[in-house]
């Protein structure tokens, strides 16, 4: 509004990625792979719904996995209602119910615009080391209560070991993701594959976390550091696209 430029993804891509029920109407209707899903403001909504389980319940609005517990996996109807209602009576918001993808999961960085745009090393999140009875899903308990400073989970893994169909396959969807929500400059786009190993989106991060201590859990900066690109680097290339797509350059 004061007419200064500046760097990332403008208010409307901002405020269309924290709905993640809009993401995925904006992604389907781009035909860019993402899970069946649905939404319920009430648990009543979830009547008469023809239901794959297992099912994966989150809020619609948050972030930084805000609301997604071990619980949010769910197999059967009684648990399904009972996560629909905790979201709805604790964070005052429509409950996101998808079809639970079973396969790997991915997150890839991605630096600049246009044809410009750069696809950094894929990380990969593995979930074998999690510790008895956890769901493998980067939950709340996960991301801030066993990953801690002094103790970092041990599961990112970059580059990914992918074979090179895979690897195509998955820049591809998160390219056309990054630029069908019209992401500027910089985001991170979360991929997991499904039972058949067909890679789809589950999240897109226009303003990713970007920790600068290589000791903590941060994909981002991890990403980046596997394409030897250091962290100052990084920023100077999120501000390089910044200003050339501004034609300040």
């Amino acid at each position: 509004m004061l007419q200064i430029p500046y760097s990332g993804s403008d208010p409307l891509t901002l405020a269309t990625c924290l709905d993640k029920a809009r993401t995925k109407e904006i992604l389907s209707y781009h035909g860019i792979p993402n899970a069946p899903f649905f939404i319920a403001a009430h648990v009543s909504q979830i009547e008469n719904k023809n239901l794959t389980y297992p099912l994966f319940v989150k809020p619609i609005w948050e972030g930084s996995s805000k609301g997604i517990f071990t619980s949010s996996f769910v197999n059967n109807r009684k648990e399904l209602s009972e996560q629909v209602e905790r979201i709805n009576t604790e964070y005052s918001q429509p409950a996101l119910i998808e079809e639970f993808l079973s396969g790997r999961e991915f997150t890839v960085s991605i630096l600049g615009n246009g044809e410009e745009a750069e696809v950094l090393p894929i990380v990969e999140i593995d979930y074998k080391d999690f510790p008895e009875g956890f769901i493998p899903i980067y939950s709340y308990e996960a991301k801030w209560i066993l990953d801690t400073k002094e103790n970092p989970l041990d599961v990112f893994s970059c580059p990914a070991k992918l074979n090179p169909v895979l690897e195509t396959r998955i820049r591809q969807i998160a390219l056309q993701a990054y630029n069908s929500l019209r992401c500027r400059d910089w985001s991170r786009i979360d991929i997991r594959l499904d039972a058949n190993d067909n890679p789809n989106i589950i999240e897109i991060n226009p303003l990713p976390g970007i920790l600068p201590d290589p000791k903590e859990n941060s994909c981002f900066p991890k990403a980046a550091r596997t394409a030897g690109i250091s962290y100052d680097e990084m920023l100077n290339k999120v501000l390089l696209a910044a200003a050339r797509r501004n034609n300040l350059l």
